[in-house]
């Protein structure tokens, strides 16, 4: 694993979860958030600028939906990984997040157990 620490992107529209992943990730050495968006028109703004190894993608949020930010955060920033954060496990949720560019997807109620794994097998070489 790499000393530097892996650098995340976090899209969600609730404040009070985005305060309290970045409080969960802030105990992780390997990552380091280095930008927040509320939308996804933000976050492809942001994604561009700042180009992070790994974007967390809410899927439901006003202004650009996650589904079509994933798909134009691909564009702006190729070499990112994005993970979706959603409270949906609907399966066809999952299809059109992946289809759209996704490399993971977790849902909420499942993120203290799976997220870190999983942001390190999303940027890991094949």
């Amino acid at each position: 694993m790499s000393s530097t620490p892996l650098k995340l992107l976090i899209v969600d529209d609730n404040d009070l979860f985005v305060s309290a992943l970045e409080g969960f990730l802030e105990t992780e050495a390997s990552l380091e958030v280095i930008g927040c968006a509320a939308n996804g028109a933000v976050a492809v703004e942001l994604a561009a600028d700042l180009q992070p190894d790994v974007v967390l993608m809410d899927l439901s949020m006003p202004s650009v939906d996650g589904f079509e930010a994933t798909a134009m955060v691909r564009e702006q920033a190729p070499e990112a990984a994005i993970v979706v954060l959603t409270g949906s496990d609907d399966p066809a949720d999952q299809e059109r997040a992946r289809t759209a560019g996704a490399a993971g997807y977790i849902t909420k109620d499942r993120i203290l157990g799976e997220l870190v794994a999983t942001i390190h097998s999303v940027t890991s070489p094949p």
